[in-house]
């Protein structure tokens, strides 16, 4: 396997990372979720595993995999590992922040303001 193919997690995770970066055909799945429109690049992110990237410090492009939904970017670590591989995308970290960021914002924007706590009823 080549270096650009080794995936980023041991153990049982490999099959599922590889599996994800092959439906991808190793280029990041993200069409705009990161606040980008990637329009120059027909609508998705030209980042390829194993690239180079020019912007955001350089180097190689390393993807990762996480949930294709933006909404679920936010969940925590056991429901994101429990999700199955039709509902992952391979990522390039600047998208998947950019979305999860967004997602955050969202969320924030949307959920209603909790009533504070009462202590003492006056």
């Amino acid at each position: 396997m080549s270096p650009d193919r080794v995936p980023p997690l041991g153990g049982t995770t490999d099959s599922l990372w590889l599996g994800v970066l092959a439906a991808a055909a190793g280029r990041c799945q993200c069409r705009g979720a990161c606040g980008k429109s990637h329009a120059k690049d027909g609508g998705r992110c030209q980042r390829e595993h194993g690239g180079y990237q020019q912007h955001h410090g350089g180097g190689t492009v390393r993807l990762i995999v996480a949930p294709a939904n933006p909404a679920d970017l936010l969940l925590p670590p056991h429901r994101t590992a429990a999700l199955p591989k039709r509902h992952l995308a391979a990522w390039c970290p600047p998208c998947h922040d950019g979305a999860r960021t967004l997602a955050r914002r969202h969320q924030h924007a949307t959920t209603p303001a909790a009533e504070p706590d009462a202590l003492f009823d006056l």
